[in-house]
């Protein structure tokens, strides 16, 4: 970083990213002394970028409040990763209630240099996923914010919420963690109304207000592990108990972790899961390398068989039989 102008646009990044930075901690970042750093930020004054200096112990360099620089240049690679976030995030149903990734990417288009353009439209049009698109559960843009301000300052919140029977309450909760999980958004904390541990579907939750209080979450709480444990444990018609002969780590890597709950045995892992079709079980227990025994529901060997019987016709049909 040995010329000057480099240094002088390092340091006008550094003040857009940080409230507030003294003169040694500039001095360091810059790979220069004090004495440079002023000299920098009077060219910045020059261009008419209001840096702010405040002397003392514990001064530093800021940029004027409310003053917004107006949209830097890309590089090649920063506007390539901007536009695959944008698509990614559509793709798995990262939304919010705001049709905001197709305003931010039309935006981005349009200030990119002509010859950024066509190569990013070429990538936009030609890029193809193996996972099908998710549709989305968009919560709105304010309500998901809140959610996670509160989450880092450890603050309690009022929500309104609404049910999935549509039962409207007001509620305080203390938001240990924000999960996006297969095209939704919940919040995982301490519900105060019923005094337990509890997930919200955020698209659900209508507005949240700033309570007073603050909390301290449970040490080591993992909002992901309790959000998937609780998934798996649904409402479904079914509840399954399968001992899979197999190692842990193993069977854990090819079933997902909302689909069940496993526990180590002497004999292999025991999976505990909820169904509402036991076809679609009897097809995850046949995609495994490993034997199983089924402790319940009976039925589910009668799918087993059902499916069995299927694959066995099929591997016995001739090219010119039609199926049956």
């Amino acid at each position: 970083m040995s010329h000057p102008l480099t240094r002088v646009l390092t340091l006008l990044e550094l003040l857009q990213s940080n409230a507030r930075l003294t003169g040694p901690e500039l001095a360091d970042r810059l790979d220069t002394d004090v004495r440079t750093v002023r000299r920098y930020t009077a060219h910045l004054r020059e261009l008419g970028i209001p840096v702010e200096a405040e002397r003392g112990r514990y001064g530093g360099y800021r940029l004027a409040r409310g003053y917004r620089m107006p949209p830097l240049v890309l590089t090649n690679d920063e506007a390539l990763a901007v536009v695959l976030g944008l698509l990614a995030a559509e793709r798995l149903g990262m939304g919010t209630a705001a049709p905001a990734s197709a305003g931010a990417l039309a935006k981005i288009e349009r200030v990119l240099p002509h010859a950024l353009r066509g190569p990013l439209a070429a990538m936009r049009e030609t890029l193809s996923f193996t996972a099908g698109a998710v549709i989305g559960q968009a919560p709105g843009t304010g309500v998901l914010l809140a959610l996670a301000q509160a989450s880092r300052a450890r603050t309690t919140i009022g929500i309104s919420h609404r049910s999935w029977r549509q039962e409207h309450t007001e509620r305080d909760i203390d938001p240990y963690g924000v999960v996006f999980h297969t095209g939704r958004w919940y919040v995982v904390g301490h519900d105060h109304l019923r005094d337990s541990l509890r997930t919200f579907r955020i698209d659900r939750i209508a507005s949240v207000t700033p309570r007073a209080d603050g909390f301290t979450a449970p040490d080591g709480f993992d909002p992901v592990a309790h959000l998937t444990s609780a998934l798996a444990q649904g409402p479904y018609r079914w509840q399954v108990e399968v001992t899979i002969h197999g190692p842990l780590d193993e069977v854990a890597r090819r079933l997902p972790r909302s689909a069940a709950t496993l526990t180590a045995l002497p004999t292999g892992v025991l999976m505990r899961a909820r169904a509402e079709r036991l076809d679609g079980m009897a097809h995850m227990l046949a995609s495994l390398e490993w034997p199983f025994t089924i402790h319940h529901p009976d039925e589910l060997r009668q799918a087993l068989k059902d499916l069995a019987a299927r694959l066995t016709a099929a591997a016995q049909r001739k090219p010119e039989e039609p199926p049956q």
